[in-house]
């Protein structure tokens, strides 16, 4: 009977063995197919921000990556037009959103002013009020910012004493926008960004 018990106990070892170690080769083999068609993904996502943003432009720098005041790396890529830069992207993330982290590309000309920009990720905002970052301060919408320069105009919440009006009963999610922009414009600042490459923007 101990001898029958300890065969079955063995044979159930070796079986879960077996069992994991196939179920973790095919989850490996998912993980390897999946990972390409999901970093093309965001490369597709970064380069129609890019195109969304920047000032009119034939060529895009390789990314230079830059330390945000808040610790976290921005991706600055320098645009140019006829061989001349007219400005750059600037891909910042703030950790002040409702729910954390908010990613965002920003375009600027070579002013400063802001050209636009694109929401890259907001999924952690609240649906309905902060997830409506994409569309609250775009050229013509309440909470405007297009053209504005975070150099000479005061990009903070009009609750805090400056000239963008908070995404109605969202403000922390406001605050988190703007906060993306002074992040962004930061790393412009005293940054010698290398002049934009031959690479084409498709």
């Amino acid at each position: 009977m101990a001898k029958k018990l300890e065969n079955s106990l063995l044979n159930m070892f070796l079986s879960l063995t077996v069992i994991c170690v196939v179920v973790g080769g095919l989850l490996g083999l998912v993980a390897d197919v999946t990972a390409q068609p999901i970093q093309d993904a965001k490369d597709a996502a970064q380069k129609a921000a890019i195109a969304a943003v920047a000032p009119e432009f034939d060529a895009v720098a390789d990314p230079q990556k830059v330390e945000q005041p808040n610790g976290i790396e921005a991706i600055v890529f320098a645009v140019s037009k006829g061989g001349e830069v007219v400005g750059h992207a600037v891909q910042a993330t703030t950790l002040k959103g409702f729910g954390g982290k908010v990613i965002i590309m920003f375009g600027f000309d070579l002013d400063g002013n802001i050209t636009g920009y694109n929401v890259l990720d907001c999924s952690n905002e609240t649906p309905g009020l902060g997830s409506k970052i994409p569309v609250w301060f775009q050229k013509g919408q309440k909470g405007d910012v297009i053209g504005k320069n975070p150099s000479t105009n005061n990009l903070s919440v009009s609750k805090d004493g400056g000239e963008v009006d908070a995404i109605t009963a969202a403000t922390i999610s406001s605050r988190a926008f703007c906060d993306a922009i002074a992040q962004a414009a930061s790393v412009l600042t005293g940054t010698d960004v290398e002049t934009a490459a031959s690479a084409q923007v498709e």
